[in-house]
This record gives structure tokens, sequence and C-alpha cells, in this order.
């Protein structure tokens, strides 16, 4: 299972770090804000209250184990992009790091981050599921135990149909629409055929989704 440390626990790392949290994947917290760390310390794996531009604490922490670190620092830019500099230097697998403008994404780029995500435009429960699926495209939480999903069609639906497949029987979720290039197929019948590349929207519980966005 995938382990994820976020750095800088404003609205957006918080966010993301408790949506981690509750998917069921093992999150580390780290702010300076003692308050900060206190207020999401029961709900993720670790919270740690250090200053993340001091390397040698981040090692003690054994933040090289981690699959993905999101430095989600707000509005201190210098330390944003210092942070990522140092955690790739380290060798972290992935970075991810928090934009506040179009050029500081540029920098932050430019100095290796392997993803830049702008909080304004998306939402950190929508960069959660992104970060641990590689099929998933969007999610919209309808209630905290469902979900509407877009994910890329898993190769073992591709040239079946929908029945033959048992999605709904096998996977416990509903197919509400199929996108193949500019078309939408609304509401498919079971006879319908999964081309490669489609696009399938579908409904269900979480832990069925997430099932399902593993494959």
């Amino acid at each position: 299972m995938k382990q994820f440390a976020v750095i800088g626990l404003g609205r957006f790392g918080k966010s993301l770090a408790l949506t981690l949290s509750k998917i069921g994947y093992d999150v580390l917290a780290v702010d300076t804000n003692e308050d900060k760390v206190n207020e999401i310390m029961d709900s993720v794996t670790h919270a740690v209250q250090m200053d993340a531009m001091d390397e040698q604490a981040l090692k003690a922490l054994g933040i090289r184990n981690f699959d993905v670190v999101i430095v989600a620092i707000g509005q201190d830019i210098q330390s944003n992009i210092l942070v990522t500099v140092m955690l790739k230097e380290m060798g972290i697998k992935k970075v991810v790091a928090k934009a506040v403008t179009e050029l500081h994404g540029k920098v932050l780029e430019r100095v290796g981050a392997d993803k830049v995500v702008y909080p304004e435009r998306d939402m950190g429960n929508r960069v959660a599921h992104a970060l641990v699926s590689k099929n998933i495209l969007d999610q919209i939480n309808i209630s905290p135990d469902y979900s509407i999903v877009e994910l890329i069609a898993p190769e073992e639906f591709v040239r079946k149909t929908l029945a033959d497949s048992a999605i709904r029987m096998k996977h416990g979720v509903t197919v509400l629409a199929i996108r193949r290039g500019n078309n939408v197929i609304i509401s498919p019948g079971a006879k319908q055929v999964v081309e490669e590349g489609d696009l399938l929207v579908v409904v269900g519980r979480n832990e069925r989704l997430r099932d399902l966005e593993e494959r």
C-alpha cells in the first residue's frame, strides 16, 4: 500500500491528508503549527510538528521511505520551493507541490516537482483520488459512503459487454454512462460492448470503487 506524507496543513493540505487517510492509506502530516498538528492527529497515521526546512529532521522521520510527498506549504513560496528541491535531492520517488500562481508552478516544475497542483482549481479530495489511482480521472462525492467516478475502462472489460464483464455483480457498481470520444452513451444496456479507450462513469460505494480503480 502506498504511503503519503503531507507537508503543510493549511486548508488544502489538511483536506488532502484527511481524504487520503479516509480512503485507507498511511498518512504522515507535518506542520510547524502545533494547533494544526493537534487538530489532525487523531485522523491520520502520524502527525508531527516540525520545520520541514530541517533536512536532518525530515530524514529522521524516514521521509525517504514514502511513496509520495506532497508539499502543501501555503503562502511561503520560498519555503515551498526549497522543500521541494530538498525532497528531490533526497531521492523521493514522487513529489507533488502546491502552486499559488502559474509562475510559481513553472518554477516548481523547473526544480523537479513531479506534479504541480493548483488548489483553487483542484479540490483536495479530487487530487487525493487521482494520486492513488492509475485509472480514475475525476470523482464526485455524493455522500460520505458513495461517489461517482470517471475512469478509463480496465483492460479486463474491453471487448466485452457489460453483462459479460459482470461489473455490477462482481464489483458492486453501476455504469451510468460511457464516454467514447465526443459521444456519450447514457444508461448503457447489458449488451453494450466496452471498447478500448472508453471512459466509464460509474457510481457505487467508495470501498467498491477503490477495488475497481486498482485494477
